[in-house]
């Protein structure tokens, strides 16, 4: 029991990639941060981040989609509100209508909305825009992306 107790401690978190037809993001605004994200969070005990996405999708914006394809897989460091690294997996959860009926989660978010990826770099943090750009990409090449870690991860 020791040795376990002594390993190196990563967060886990799983989010959506959900584009409308038009190749949009679709990103939403949580009300206990500055910035904008992906619908998605903290893998919980005992679900391995693919469920935590489906669960995630459907407690944030009331939709059950199928959970695809892995698209994204970005190690992102320690930071001043989280003391421990993240590793992160982005899963691509398909293109739905931009008038979809979407049920925002009130008590974590305040707003959603489809984005370019140009548009989302304003509302995004660098870190976040880069896994947004490369789930882009990861689905267009059919292959998946790893983001090394960067300082402000």
């Amino acid at each position: 029991m020791e040795y376990w107790e002594s390993l190196h401690r990563v967060v886990v978190g799983a989010g959506a990639y959900i584009t409308d037809r038009q190749g949009r993001a679709l990103l939403v605004n949580p009300n206990y941060r500055p910035h904008w994200g992906f619908a998605g969070g903290s893998v919980d005990e005992g679900e391995h981040p693919a469920q935590a996405c489906a669960r995630e999708v459907e407690e944030e914006l009331g939709l059950t989609l199928p959970v695809g394809e892995l698209l994204v897989v970005h190690w992102a460091g320690i930071r001043e509100d989280r003391p421990y690294p993240l590793i992160h997996f982005l899963f691509d959860c398909g293109v739905i209508d931009a008038d979809t009926p979407v049920k925002l989660q009130a008590e974590e978010l305040d707003d959603y909305g489809f984005f370019t990826e140009q548009e989302a770099a304003a509302l995004l943090p660098p870190w976040a825009h880069d896994r947004l750009c490369a789930a882009a990409a990861a689905r267009a090449a059919g292959a998946i992306r790893y983001l090394p870690p960067v300082s402000a991860g």
